[in-house]
């Protein structure tokens, strides 16, 4: 049976909501943290910053594995994905910018730079 070959694109999809359900299991148990440990507000936005970047190393690392070719630029190009997609959710639920411009800079650039580190770990 020949193996069909795996679209780019498609792979990329797919490490964008393998990541997303990471991010989701990883909020559950930062909410579980949360609950149980009375975190302060400062080690909740740590814990975040956490989950991005485990979840665009994650996604990196798939996308990387999954295309076999040039895998920091897909695996980056699924950590931009990644926050393309929470900054947009982002400013749709809360009608506008929250954080400022450093706190968006300081996302995109761990994002974008964990995907890549994910993509060139594959």
């Amino acid at each position: 049976m020949a193996s069909v070959p795996k679209s780019k694109p498609l792979s990329l999809i797919r490490s964008l909501l393998s990541s997303y359900v990471l991010t989701g299991v990883l909020l559950l148990l930062l909410s579980f943290l949360l609950y149980k440990m009375k975190l302060s507000k400062n080690q909740i936005h740590i814990g975040i910053y956490v989950i991005y970047v485990l979840s665009c190393l994650f996604g990196g690392f798939l996308a990387g594995k999954q295309t076999k070719a040039r895998r920091f630029m897909w695996g980056g190009l699924s950590g931009i994905l990644y926050f393309a997609v929470l900054f947009l959710i982002s400013l749709v639920l809360h009608r506008g910018i929250q954080t400022g411009i450093p706190g968006i800079l300081i996302c995109f650039c761990l994002c974008a730079g964990c995907g890549t580190l994910g993509g060139m770990f594959s």
